[in-house]
């Protein structure tokens, strides 16, 4: 196991453990700086991005820092606003601090301080994770909330004041992936020194990819209902108003189903995402009559907590979206043409680091099922920090060589942890979620505890998810290349 220390530059005396141990994380607090990908000083590379969602916007973000050209391609004739509230997780906070985007999101970010795991039908807490200052100190970074449209806005401002060219109602119809190329809808053929795909799960690029169509993403049969609700109006109420006083998050957890709330724009909206099963085949209701999308998620959370109940029949408006999953994708890369973020990887959202965005010319909203965009960031990071490496442009393959296998071994390690933890919240009632909940009362105590259930708090579990250093990993893969 490859411990990370957040860029200290190890001491030769002091080597990383080959087993699993987190006994010089100490070291971190040494150097924090020492592993900044440095601004390209060979070269410039033209890139061209396609799709101007998370992934898109962060990677162009993380090249412009290095002094590359960057142009994304944008299908759509404008950038929609969506009513989502998305998780920004300490280990792809750190990389946006880094990337110098803490001042375009300091207004619109809520920082965390607790999880609390509740039972479905009481409310009673099963589990609690300590957030703020713990994962402060910890991971050197927050736990943030933030709704999607001040992200992308926050994005956009860095994205334009670093000089990325935006291209709107820009379709890309064919890749060339050794050339490369990309050929737009009205016939222009661009060179590139390298194009990234990062539009959406329901990207046409993976068919670009050797042996990617392999692993299509398909509906998991589980959809969401997604609401919000002005904090004020919940304040009315004495019982709401205890819930809402403090920034946490809130996991009501039943049989195949569970609910989670968070507090996004700065605190003054309540967020909502309600997850069920479903078989009507993953479509959208967005064109259905709004009572009976109301009436139907009512329905699905009869009999939960009455404090819940009080909540879901406040909500006066909801939207029904599927949960995406996908297998795992062998290749990412082809030539110097690669795909990221949720082209590349379709991440369930039980661990909050999958983005399952669906990009905005192909469907009226979004899907926003309880995700982060931290998967898509760290491609980016990494992306950039690999290229960061070369000294030419014929180590470019290399350097996407290099980034492939680091992030696809972490990308289907996340996907394997969002599986796992799915199956752990929707115990039915029984054994299995008996001894679950027994396993997690240590933590709700304040008791010590070596391992739990709750992943969110289980030590190994979290400082793998959120101790991660995607650059430091990329460093240890070209350590292996004599270049």
């Amino acid at each position: 196991m490859v411990i990370n220390y957040f860029g200290y530059r190890d001491d030769p005396r002091l080597q990383s453990p080959s087993y699993p141990s987190h006994c010089l994380h100490f070291l971190r607090l040494l150097g924090k700086s020492q592993s900044d990908t440095k601004k390209s000083a060979w070269s410039k590379l033209n890139v061209h991005i396609v799709g101007a969602g998370t992934a898109g916007l962060t990677t162009a973000i993380a090249l412009a820092r290095q002094n590359h050209t960057v142009t994304i391609h944008e299908q759509a004739q404008e950038l929609s606003e969506d009513d989502a509230g998305i998780q920004i997780p300490p280990n792809a906070a750190r990389l946006l601090l880094k990337m110098g985007l803490g001042p375009y999101l300091e207004k619109y970010v809520t920082e965390q301080e607790n999880v609390f795991l509740r039972r479905w039908q009481t409310g009673k807490v099963i589990g609690r994770t300590k957030i703020g200052y713990d994962f402060r100190s910890k991971f050197d970074a927050p736990y943030w909330v933030i709704h999607r449209v001040h992200f992308h806005k926050a994005m956009q401002d860095m994205a334009s004041a670093l000089g990325v060219k935006i291209e709107m109602a820009s379709k890309v119809v064919s890749y060339d992936t050794a050339a490369p190329t990309l050929t737009l809808g009205d016939g222009s053929v661009i060179q590139a020194d390298l194009i990234v795909a990062a539009d959406g799960v329901n990207s046409l690029a993976r068919a670009n990819v050797p042996r990617a169509l392999e692993s299509t993403p398909h509906i998991t049969g589980f959809a969401t209902y997604r609401a919000e609700i002005d904090i004020d109006k919940m304040k009315e109420d004495p019982e709401l108003a205890e819930l809402v006083d403090r920034s946490s998050m809130n996991l009501w957890l039943g049989d195949n189903r569970h609910v989670q709330t968070y507090k996004i724009d700065s605190g003054k909206t309540f967020h909502m995402v309600m997850s069920y099963p479903d078989d009507s085949a993953g479509m959208e209701d967005s064109k259905a009559d709004p009572l009976t999308a109301l009436l139907h998620m009512r329905q699905e959370f009869t009999g939960w907590d009455p404090l819940l109940t009080k909540i879901i029949n406040m909500v006066q408006h909801t939207k029904k979206c599927p949960i995406y999953s996908g297998s795992r994708l062998k290749r990412w890369v082809s030539g110097k043409f690669l795909v990221l973020g949720d082209v590349a990887h379709t991440i369930l959202p039980y661990m909050g680091q999958g983005e399952q965005f669906r990009h905005f010319h192909s469907f009226d909203y979004a899907d926003s099922s309880i995700k982060g965009p931290a998967m898509a960031i760290e491609d980016a990071a990494a992306l950039a920090h690999s290229l960061g490496r070369i000294t030419s442009k014929t180590q470019i393959p290399l350097a996407l060589s290099v980034f492939e296998k680091v992030r696809i071994e972490r990308a289907n390690q996340m996907q394997e942890a969002s599986l796992l933890n799915g199956k752990i919240w929707h115990f039915p009632d029984g054994p299995l979620q008996k001894a679950r909940d027994v396993a997690m009362m240590p933590e709700v105590k304040g008791q010590p505890f070596s391992h739990s259930p709750n992943q969110w708090s289980d030590p190994t579990t979290q400082m793998w998810c959120y101790g991660y250093n995607t650059e430091k990993e990329i460093d240890l893969e070209w350590s292996r290349y004599r270049v």
